[in-house]
């Protein structure tokens, strides 16, 4: 499965699969009859506490990752989420609204993800 990141401001592509918005909460500007996601995975988003000491500081990105992979992985809704969406999609593409593309959660999501769906069982 190719796993891609993309903000849920640019355009939809037809190569982008399954789109899932992964924030907990709904991007600003963008109309929900407009916004052209599958899904909405509010369960797979960093705890509010956790985004809050985040802040979208790139000083912290190291540690925020590493706290939330630690989320992710002792989050059962999670992994149930993983099971029940990705069974037979070519292609996924988890959508968010964060300004830095180069710090944010959407990246740890998908190298969790990465790692949740090659993981033997």
């Amino acid at each position: 499965m190719k796993i891609q990141v993309k903000r849920i401001y640019e355009a939809a592509d037809e190569q982008d699969g399954l789109r899932v918005l992964v924030d907990r909460l709904w991007p600003r500007g963008i109309k929900k009859e407009e916004a052209c996601i599958d899904l909405w995975a509010k369960e797979l988003a960093p705890s509010p506490a956790l985004r809050m000491w985040f802040g979208h500081d790139p000083a912290r990105f190291a540690e925020f990752s590493r706290r939330y992979m630690d989320e992710l992985s002792c989050n059962p809704q999670a992994h149930e989420w993983t099971a029940r969406n990705t069974s037979g999609v070519r292609t996924l593409t988890l959508l968010y609204a964060a300004k830095d593309p180069e710090h944010n959660h959407a990246l740890v999501l998908r190298r969790w993800l990465t790692e949740e769906l090659c993981a033997p069982e």
